[in-house]
C-alpha cells in the first residue's frame, strides 16, 4: 500500500493543519505496517468493500488516530472496523453500503413542518466530520440538511456502539429544538435520535447497544482539557434507563424505550401523549420498512 497516495486522498496538503496529520497518517501506517496491511487485505477481500475504502478512505485514517472511544488501541480500532463491516456486509446489500460510504443518505422517515422549515426528517449516512465518532450515522435533519441532533456509531460483537450524541450548532437553536419539540407532542429531540437508533438496532436484530460515557468519550485521549461536553451523556443515558458496565468507558442501554402506561399519565396529558406514541409508532414502522428495503 502506498500510504503518501493514500494519505493525499484523505488530507487536503494545501491547509496546513492537515498537512500535518498527514505526516502523521504517512508515520503511523508504516510504523504499524502489518496491522495497516491486514485492513487492506480485508477491503480488498470482496469487491463492494473495496468500493467502500475507494468512496470513503478515511477507514484507514480511522484506524491510526485515537478515535472512537477514550484509549482505543490501534487493534482495536482494526477489529472494530472489520467487525462492522463484516456485520454490513452479511445484513445490508450492496447498494447500501455503496450509497452510505458514497456521500449519499437512506430515508429512514420523515414529518411535513411549515413553510419555512418544510419537513423534518431522520436519515442513515456518514460523512468525513462524523469520522471521529463512528462508522455510521442517524441525523435528524431539515429540509435544507441541517443537522438537529445525530448520533455516531458502529457495530460490533452484535451490538450497537454509540460513539456520540451531537445537537444542533445553528443559530436560535433554543427556539428551533422549542418548536420541534411541540410539533413531538412535547417530545424531546434528543430523545427522537436515541429512540431511532433503537428502532434501528432492533430492525437489524442487534442483542445490546452501548453508549460512551463522559469518561468513555474519544476526545479524553487528546492533551487539552478545555473541551467540554455541551450534554452530559452519562446523565442523558442514565435518564433514558442506561446503566453502567464493567468498562466505566460505556452504559448499556435498553433496546426499547419504556413507555409510561395511561393510569401513570395525568387525565389532562392523555391527548398528547396519545398523539406522541402514534408519532413513536410510525416512526418504528417506517425505520422497520425502510431497513427492509435494505436488507438482504
Amino acid at each position: 500500500m502506498n500510504f503518501v497516495e493514500l494519505g493525499k486522498k484523505i488530507y487536503d496538503l494545501k491547509n496546513p493543519r492537515e498537512a500535518r496529520r498527514f505526516v502523521v497518517f504517512v508515520t503511523r501506517s508504516y510504523l504499524h505496517l502489518k496491522q495497516m496491511k491486514r485492513l487492506e487485505d480485508f477491503f480488498a477481500q470482496d469487491e463492494t468493500l473495496k468500493q467502500v475504502a475507494e468512496k470513503f478512505p478515511f477507514v484507514y485514517e480511522q484506524a491510526t488516530r485515537a478515535f472512537f472511544y477514550h484509549k482505543s488501541t490501534f487493534d482495536e480500532r482494526i477489529n472494530l472496523i472489520e467487525e462492522h463491516f463484516e456485520f454490513l456486509l452479511r445484513t445490508m446489500t450492496e447498494n447500501f453500503l455503496l450509497k452510505v460510504y458514497g456521500g449519499e443518505k437512506i430515508l429512514l422517515w420523515k414529518m411535513p413542518l411549515d413553510e419555512k422549515f418544510q419537513e423534518m426528517r431522520l436519515v442513515i449516512s456518514l460523512h468525513g466530520g462524523q469520522k471521529k465518532e463512528g462508522l455510521v450515522s442517524i441525523v435528524l435533519e431539515l429540509a435544507d440538511n441541517t443537522p438537529v441532533y445525530q448520533i455516531m456509531f458502529w457495530i460490533s460483537k452484535d451490538a450497537m456502539w454509540i460513539g456520540a450524541l451531537q445537537g444542533p450548532n445553528v443559530e436560535d437553536s433554543k427556539d428551533l429544538i422549542k418548536f420541534l419539540t411541540k410539533k413531538c407532542h412535547a417530545y424531546r429531540t434528543k430523545n427522537l435520535i436515541l429512540y431511532a437508533a433503537q428502532a434501528v438496532a432492533r430492525s437489524l436484530n442487534l442483542k445490546k447497544i452501548y453508549a460512551v460515557t463522559n469518561y468513555g468519550y474519544y476526545a479524553n485521549n487528546h492533551i487539552r482539557t478545555d473541551r467540554k461536553l455541551k450534554t452530559s451523556f452519562s446523565d442523558f443515558w442514565q435518564e433514558c434507563g442506561g446503566v453502567p458496565v464493567e468498562d466505566k468507558r460505556f452504559y448499556e442501554l435498553p433496546l426499547i424505550e419504556k413507555r409510561k402506561t395511561y393510569e401513570e399519565i395525568p387525565t389532562q396529558k392523555r391527548a398528547v401523549y396519545r398523539r406522541r406514541f402514534e408519532l413513536l409508532d410510525e416512526i418504528d414502522a417506517a425505520i422497520m420498512q425502510s431497513l427492509s428495503e435494505v436488507k438482504r
